[in-house]
């Protein structure tokens, strides 16, 4: 199984980031088959984001991470709080990804901040993002103040969302159609066709 860790974070070394290790290597531990890990740094398609937006076409390394997210078995989603909501880095890279083609991926959503008052981000802007995108959202989101790294309660949490996304996996793992598989189109006169029935019915 492929699990890929979307990090937003901006420096270096970054919490964001030390927040997804820490949740794919749970993961890891706790899925029943082996687990091939990639990570996408966000700050280092920033450029190729913009010129998305303003030519439409991605470029190879933005190409390489939309590519890796939807081919993924499920997915670790990081990004540190800015004005009481997701970054902006994190959203345009959503953005740029065709609909639905996260549709019934596996998701755990996790965020760190100064506060734990914005630890609501979770639930107010991650969550229902992820569930526009037509994702399967994990139960457990993980959010981390800076009081939190090293204090009970943070290993916990990520244990149990790790599990959770580690259970989904096995059990979508396979069953994600392609996007659009379900827009099939029938000629009308073939409908038509059908609806008549047998001739002489």
């Amino acid at each position: 199984m492929k699990l890929v860790v979307v990090s937003a974070g901006l420096s270096v070394p970054s919490s964001t980031r030390l927040l997804g290790d820490r949740l794919a290597a749970a993961a890891v531990r706790t899925a029943a088959e082996p687990v091939e890990v990639e990570v996408v740094e966000l700050r280092d398609l920033a450029v190729e984001i913009a010129h998305n937006f303003t030519n439409g076409f991605p470029g190879r390394q933005l190409a390489a991470a939309i590519d890796a997210v939807t081919s993924a078995d499920g997915l670790i989603v990081v990004t540190p709080v800015f004005s009481a909501s997701y970054s902006g880095l994190f959203k345009s890279f959503f953005d740029v990804i065709e609909k639905d083609a996260l549709a019934g991926l596996p998701v755990l959503i996790a965020a760190t901040g100064g506060t734990a008052r914005h630890s609501l981000v979770l639930e107010h802007a991650l969550r229902p993002l992820f569930a526009h995108l037509r994702a399967v959202v994990v139960p457990t989101g993980v959010y981390a103040a800076s009081e939190d790294w090293g204090a009970q309660g943070l290993d916990g949490r990520v244990e149990r969302a790790a599990g959770e996304l580690a259970a989904l996996m096995r059990g979508l793992s396979g069953s994600r159609r392609p996007a659009g598989d379900d827009l099939a189109v029938v000629p009308f006169a073939e409908q038509l066709a059908a609806l008549a029935g047998p001739a002489g019915g």
